[in-house]
């Protein structure tokens, strides 16, 4: 089996950082040519792969955490669910959503 039919699961870190650069790559050359469609499908492949080399304990429920590629949006995590931190963006309606944990940074990083 090729590592591109493998689960992200079950990748180790050397294939997954592999996949994720092969991923960015081909955003890259869909951006390039224009095809924002495309270019938007394999930019979240690569954070949800990307999802895979966090662990999911580092995240913790009832936290706040920046959301990466939104500066100044901070969301509240109520649960995890897989790869995916289930919560609320703060500032806005309570509405609830799930975004890949790679997507989230503890805030005391700083920006």
């Amino acid at each position: 089996m090729s590592e591109q039919n493998k689960n992200y699961r079950d990748m180790n870190e050397n294939e997954l950082r592999t996949e994720i650069a092969r991923l960015k790559e081909k955003a890259r050359k869909a951006e390039q040519l224009g095809i924002i469609n495309e270019f938007a499908v394999y930019e979240r492949k690569a954070i949800l792969a990307s999802s895979f080399l966090v662990d999911p304990a580092d995240i913790k429920r009832g936290e706040i955490y920046r959301i990466e590629g939104d500066p100044d949006v901070y969301f509240q995590v109520d649960y995890l669910k897989g790869r995916f931190a289930w919560g609320y963006r703060l500032g806005g309606k309570r509405h609830t959503e799930a975004l890949p944990i790679s997507m989230l940074r503890p805030l005391k990083e700083g920006k």
